[in-house]
């Protein structure tokens, strides 16, 4: 129920202050004056929420909820209700009261979920006044919650590829410290007077430096990464950083497609909702994830306004992959362009799979060839002075 703050005044002309629940201003005047105090000023007191971005599955479930009530003939007030009482996360049940609040107060979906701050995507948002518009939100619900399940099934493919090549990379970090900083020292002893070779001289200062100054690495590896997330938000860095994504072998490929993928599903929802075209593109652009391809948007946009085709103006922009404008072309020259996004965007989900998949087989060998280098390195470094006693011994 909203707050309210009020100023008023009683019989004996004294101001009063003070803060009151009631469900409207007119309900907080009757009730002052039923006290004998008449108010001189109300003003509702806006809750600061603390924003829970929603993640896609969780939206995925929001909007499958949303379209199997509303489909039984349950109220929107009544179904945001049924779902803040289920046994939820409690962040999601405070997203879920704002949303009731809101439109308990006579406010649509849409409106609501602008309310919260952030907890929703903007595609989410739009989607739905289309569908609040049209009458059509059972079904919008229902395309929304299949759009976010296919975005969390492919992020998820992507997190557990890229899992075993993270650990590995971890451990080979973990075993080069242990070695220089633990094993390495107890051999050092045994090669004090005799000349060593350049590899176990390189090997023997650098365990030196880690074990006398470990602190100034350990700063330099906090610098570093306090730095790193630092230069990643400024704009510029972030746009070539994300222009290098799309150029690295093998990566870039998967990234383009990814990218694309992600496009063309979020404009063939948009745009088979009823969403204007410029209005559509806006959206999807800001929704890709990448802020080189977002800023070669507003040129395409401003091609779109000025009446050239769609597929002339997403060629011009550098980073998706060729078979988008193609299939825009055709689904342009078809009439059926809604439907060719769709099944392109479907496409593309399949490829990014694929091509998650072998850029994984194309990883692991590199790490474990990278491995096997540093580790063969530091034996060839305390084998050769070995080596080299035993001739002298012998």
């Amino acid at each position: 129920m909203p707050v309210y703050k009020y100023t008023a005044k009683n019989l004996q002309s004294q101001l009063i202050k003070g803060t009151m629940e009631a469900t409207s201003p007119e309900l907080v005047r009757r009730t002052l004056r039923q006290n004998n105090e008449f108010a001189l000023h109300i003003q509702e007191i806006q809750e600061h929420h603390q924003v829970y971005k929603l993640k896609p599955m969780e939206i995925s479930d929001f909007s499958r909820q949303i379209a199997s009530m509303l489909g039984s003939g349950i109220t929107m007030i009544r179904a945001i209700k049924i779902m803040e009482e289920r046994d939820i996360k409690p962040a999601i049940k405070k997203v879920y009261g704002v949303l009731y609040q809101e439109i308990q107060r006579g406010n649509t979906l849409s409106y609501a979920m602008e309310a919260t701050g952030g907890s929703f995507p903007e595609l989410l948002i739009n989607m739905y006044k289309s569908g609040e518009a049209s009458g059509q939100m059972e079904g919008t619900a229902r395309k929304m919650a299949d759009h976010y399940e296919k975005e969390h099934k492919l992020r998820g493919k992507i997190k557990s590829a890229m899992t075993y090549p993270i650990i590995l990379f971890v451990i080979t970090i973990m075993v080069v410290v242990l070695i220089f900083t633990l094993i390495l020292p107890q051999f050092f002893t045994l090669f004090e007077g005799i000349e060593l070779p350049a590899i176990t001289q390189l090997m023997i200062n650098i365990s030196n430096s880690m074990t006398t100054y470990w602190y100034i690495y350990l700063i330099g590896l906090l610098i570093f990464i306090v730095l790193g997330g630092f230069l990643v938000t400024v704009p510029q860095i972030k746009k070539a950083l994300d222009q290098f994504k799309l150029k690295i072998p093998k990566i870039g490929k998967l990234m383009k497609i990814i990218y694309t993928a992600r496009f063309a599903r979020t404009l063939s929802s948009l745009y088979s909702s009823g969403l204007a075209m410029i209005n559509a593109l806006t959206i999807s652009g800001a929704t890709i994830g990448n802020s080189y391809l977002e800023s070669q948007f507003p040129q395409a946009i401003e091609q779109v306004r000025n009446g050239e085709p769609l597929s002339a103006s997403i060629q011009t922009i550098e980073g998706f992959d060729a078979k988008l404008v193609s299939t825009i072309y055709i689904g342009e020259e078809s009439g059926n362009l809604d439907s060719m996004l769709e099944s392109v965007a479907d496409s593309f989900d399949y490829e990014a799979e694929m091509a998650t998949a072998r850029l994984v087989t194309f990883i692991e060998p590199i790490m474990i060839i990278i491995m096997a280098s540093i580790v063969g390195a530091i034996i060839l470094s305390v084998m050769l002075p070995i080596m080299t006693l035993y001739q002298n011994i012998g």
